[in-house]
């Protein structure tokens, strides 16, 4: 996951610098007299992280401009958190110093994407972000109850 702008313009211009590369080695590839579906066993696995790192980017563009996937029973809520940091705009520094803690803890927390935090941890994330946020409750029939 990108998580802040330099990380973001880092990899675009390495995106930039694949596409020309992959051109490059494609082409090289043919005088060599290889058959396309040989190529393709060849270049197959660096498009594989092409496209990770492509879908990152795009990940990131979709935060900046404010739109965030939907929480199931709070799973995906630390990625939450680092998507309402970055769609602010807030560094890591900046929310450090909200919460009053060392940029380190942030970064850490990030980095394991809140992994076992406290409910009060992640509402002081929340407050510190000056975000509101709301939930509506599905009651779904479990397997269990539906069999029963």
């Amino acid at each position: 996951m990108i998580r802040n702008e330099t990380e973001y313009q880092e990899a675009v211009a390495r995106l930039a610098d694949e596409r020309k590369r992959f051109a490059g080695h494609r082409a090289q590839l043919k005088k060599t007299g290889l058959k396309n579906d040989e190529i393709k066993r060849v270049i197959d696995p660096m498009e594989s992280f092409h496209l990770q790192l492509k879908e990152e980017v795009e990940s990131y563009e979709r935060l900046k401009r404010g739109e965030f996937d939907e929480l199931e029973n709070l799973r995906g809520l630390g990625h939450l958190l680092i998507s309402l940091r970055i769609a602010q705009g807030v560094s890591q520094r900046e929310l450090a110093k909200r919460l009053e803690v060392h940029e380190s803890q942030v970064s850490r927390d990030e980095r394991n994407e809140y992994f076992g935090i406290t409910l009060e941890r992640a509402v002081r994330v929340l407050d510190a972000l000056d975000v509101r946020l709301r939930t509506k409750v599905e009651v779904e029939p479990t397997r269990r109850m539906a069999s029963a």
